[in-house]
């Protein structure tokens, strides 16, 4: 099944590659210029099938046609006018006429052609106008129409011919062939579809039947119902108006009571009115009494608000004043302290300086007692020298020896 699908599928799409024109390329020179004088007698239909409808509606298309396009459509008018006259004639009048008039209609039609020649000619040396015209007038008579689209099927046609090869044309008949098959095919499952359509629909018509009679019973059983339901209605209708006119009855008396409580209730509303317009009186006197409280203290507010807001900016100016001053005297605070910082720097480098002094003075002072004891004792050691030579000669070197390191030391 897979298989067939599959060949069903391309032999639809070959049969739609080789049934379109547009899958059909010209691949030789003789086959473009055929098709380029098949296209361009399509354009001359076209534009020779407007010329009516141009001629029509001469003065709206007179500006964009020009004066030689426009006389040459006068021309063609007045041709096809001779022509529907000559034929009218021909028509009306006995075979004699009729040769003398198909000779002047043979040379009629040989100017008729030449004019349309003419115009053709003049219409298709500006594209811009034959585009502008096909846009411009577009109403073409059905059988125009059906014509132009006959001669372009033709050309699809003439297109498919030259361009199909001998074994390109087998497979387009032997793909036709299987076409036919399938379309016949497809009618007996058609007509088949059809047999069975029309046996359904006779069901269909029998079980409508079937249900137009069970309406019309319950038609018949609605209008017994409709009669019974009328005597129903009745006896419900006078069943309500008796018991509507009690309902009356038993709201009158309502009414009366309620129009004596409404009564009684007006009195006790005059009563409490009166009560509390009194109330209201001595409210609106305890009122005005404190309104009047109100303002005095209101009055004496504003007086001690004045008062002290007099005070504050006094205090205020005072303030701002001191706070002046105060800013003076921290600024000169500022410039005495640093005055202040720098003479204690010098008295602090002052007093290194002095107890530096000091202590030199002192190490000075030592070394000079020092130096000097030595030399008083080197002075005296010197002049008691001699003499301890003299007492010493008597004696023994050993102990004049022994003399020399006491000295020494």
């Amino acid at each position: 099944m897979g298989t067939e699908a599959a060949e069903k599928a391309v032999i639809s799409v070959d049969a739609m590659k080789v049934l379109d024109p547009r899958w059909l390329k010209p691949n030789s020179i003789e086959t473009e210029r055929i098709l380029s004088v098949l296209d361009e007698t399509i354009a001359k239909l076209e534009l020779s099938s407007l010329i009516p409808r141009i001629i029509g509606s001469l003065d709206r298309f007179a500006d964009l046609l020009g004066p030689e396009i426009t006389a040459s459509l006068m021309e063609y008018q007045q041709l096809s006018n001779q022509m529907e006259h000559l034929l009218v004639a021909a028509e009306e009048e006995g075979t004699a006429e009729a040769e003398e008039q198909r000779g002047s209609l043979h040379l009629l039609e040989q100017h008729l052609k030449c004019s349309v020649r003419n115009i053709l000619r003049l219409l298709l040396a500006i594209p811009s106008l034959c585009k502008a015209l096909k846009y411009e007038v577009w109403a073409r008579e059905p059988a125009t129409e059906a014509f132009i689209k006959a001669f372009g099927e033709f050309r699809n046609f003439m297109l498919e011919r030259l361009l199909t090869s001998p074994t390109k044309e087998e497979e387009t008949v032997q793909l036709m062939e299987d076409i036919s098959l399938r379309i016949n095919k497809n009618t007996e499952t058609i007509t088949a579809l059809q047999a069975e359509l029309a046996a359904a629909i006779r069901t269909q018509d029998e079980e409508i039947q079937n249900k137009d009679n069970m309406i019309k019973d319950l038609k018949n059983s609605m209008e017994i119902l409709d009669e019974c339901c009328k005597d129903n209605i009745l006896q419900v209708k006078w069943e309500g108006e008796k018991q509507q006119k009690e309902e009356l009855r038993a709201s009158q008396a309502r009414c009366a009571r309620l129009q004596q409580n409404i009564q009684q209730l007006e009195a006790q509303f005059n009563k409490l009115v009166l009560e509390h317009r009194a109330s209201e009186l001595a409210l609106r006197k305890r009122k005005c009494r404190l309104e009047t409280e109100i303002l005095n203290w209101i009055q004496a507010y504003d007086t001690d608000m004045a008062e002290k807001q007099a005070e504050f900016e006094e205090v205020h100016a005072a303030y701002t004043k001191e706070k002046a001053e105060l800013s003076l005297l921290m600024e000169k605070h500022a410039v005495l302290l640093q005055e202040y910082s720098q003479i204690e720097e010098e008295r602090r480098i002052n007093e290194e300086k002095k107890k530096q002094a000091l202590e030199e003075l002192a190490v000075l002072t030592l070394a000079a007692t020092r130096i000097q004891a030595f030399w008083r004792g080197y002075l005296i050691r010197s002049t008691f020298k001699p003499k301890k030579k003299k007492k010493g000669k008597g004696k023994g070197k050993g102990k004049g020896k022994g003399k020399d390191k006491k000295e020494k030391k």
